[in-house]
């Protein structure tokens, strides 16, 4: 019975919080600084930066995440194509992620090159596809 009211208490929180997209942040900005903005409108339960997983560096978008779907509301609406940093950020209401999206691999690019199809010379031992820069008649 004890977990079932864990799971029904995650569903409520899970379904009335909002998640909402910002992008064209500037690099310098930080995630209290992203949510003391968010803060003016209602209360934050989260704010994430998205970086670079090799650099760190930010990728210059991330997300918010707001308790109340009003407030969100809110927010989006007066902070869509606002400046914060000198640039102009777009606040909108985050999509779910779709299965199998996002730039994952693609194109044959590795050594060992047999002809693939994206052309070009990107592997040693080219064995065809891509550019010839001497024809070998």
């Amino acid at each position: 019975m004890k977990n079932n009211k864990l799971i029904y208490l995650w569903c409520v929180f899970y379904i009335i919080t909002m998640n909402i997209y910002i992008g064209n942040l500037d690099y310098a900005v930080n995630e209290q600084q992203l949510q003391e903005l968010f803060q003016q409108y209602g209360e934050v339960t989260s704010a994430k930066i998205i970086t670079d997983k090799f650099t760190g560096r930010s990728k210059g978008f991330g997300f918010v995440e707001m308790s109340n779907d009003g407030d969100a509301t809110s927010a989006i609406e007066a902070l869509n194509g606002t400046a914060m940093k000198n640039r102009n950020i777009s606040v909108t209401e985050a999509r779910p992620r779709e299965e199998g999206s996002g730039n994952r691999g693609g194109g044959d690019r590795g050594g060992f090159n047999r002809g693939g199809d994206r052309g070009g010379d990107r592997g040693g031992f080219n064995r065809g596809g891509g550019d010839r820069r001497f024809n070998r008649d």
